[in-house]
């Protein structure tokens, strides 16, 4: 059985790709902050609790010798990005650094899976982005994510790591409490009128965790693992105010949203993904947004009010 190691994996994406791996028939062990109680167990052979970067994770790797290590673990907030840099820097710059370093010491034949974000790209001059894109951040959590991709390139060409960069546009699923469609869903459920920030056209490329996981899986196995980047999305945009009327009709059909014509420092106006490049090695989504944001929906109803 081929091994993965998977940092992060109590998050949200986390949890969706050990359950994909486990499902495959992979030994899953995952590295993650919360207590043993509150990670993905039924999905896990091993699980340590670990704050990375940590002297541990070398004893981790040298006893593993993961086939493929997915690299999860990371702050995923933008807003704090521009609040906190230093923070930011440190959960993911320094953390990735010595995630690859590590693997190059004791596991030199692990192929890394890196989680970048589509905040590489910042706000683009047109539509759909193709990886070819030069890439212009606005926000210091798409300069750390940056870095991130280098730090990968660096391994593979120096050190010759096997390694794969994968920039994920808007996931979204169950388990996320945080960007714009828990914003909304909370808001709907909880609130008598719904005030949103921007104007309602900014648009997205909303992918389901589901399908993050199922790429993920795509990427272990068909990759050229030499520092590759692949662009993951549906390679549909979807503006926010359709994205709110979706989620109404499904919630509270009367309510109208406001919008306060503002966007938070370092939040980009537009996305929409070309995915030719991973859709060439077998990957495509599943999950329509229909359907992810209805199951989105029944998730967010027992999360907030404690039923459904």
């Amino acid at each position: 059985m081929k091994t993965v190691l998977i940092t992060g994996v109590t998050g949200f994406l986390g949890r969706y790709i050990a359950r994909q791996f486990s499902q495959a028939g992979w030994t899953v062990t995952g590295i993650g902050t919360r207590p043993p109680e509150n990670a993905p167990q039924q999905d896990l052979a091993y699980y340590y609790q670990l704050v990375l970067p940590s002297p541990d994770l070398a004893a981790i790797a040298q006893q593993l010798k993961p086939e493929v290590c997915i690299h999860c673990a990371g702050r995923a907030s933008v807003e704090l990005s521009v609040s906190d840099p230093a923070s930011d820097f440190q959960a993911s710059v320094s953390m990735t650094f010595q995630l690859l370093d590590t693997l190059r010491l004791y596991a030199p034949n692990c192929h890394l899976i890196y989680l970048s974000s589509a905040a590489v790209y910042g706000s683009p001059d047109s539509l759909p982005i193709a990886e070819s894109q030069t890439c212009m951040p606005i926000s210091p959590y798409g300069f750390h994510k940056l870095m991130g991709e280098q730090l990968c390139r660096e391994f593979f060409q120096i050190y010759n790591l096997p390694t794969t960069i994968a920039r994920i546009f808007s996931a979204y699923g169950a388990g996320l409490r945080r960007q714009v469609v828990w914003d909304i869903c909370q808001k709907a459920l909880t609130q008598p009128s719904i005030k949103l920030r921007g104007t309602g056209n900014e648009s997205r490329d909303f992918i389901h965790g589901a399908d993050v996981a199922k790429a993920m899986l795509v990427l272990s196995e068909q990759s050229a693992r030499k520092a590759s980047i692949y662009n993951l999305g549906t390679g549909v945009e979807t503006k926010i105010k359709d994205l709110i009327t979706l989620i109404l009709a499904n919630i509270n059909p009367t309510a109208i949203p406001e919008f306060d014509g503002n966007l938070a420092l370092g939040i980009p106006l537009n996305w929409q993904a070309d995915v030719t490049k991973i859709n060439s090695i077998g990957f495509s989504p599943i999950v329509s947004i229909d359907k992810g944001i209805s199951s989105y929906i029944h998730w967010c109803w027992a999360e907030v009010l404690g039923y459904e």
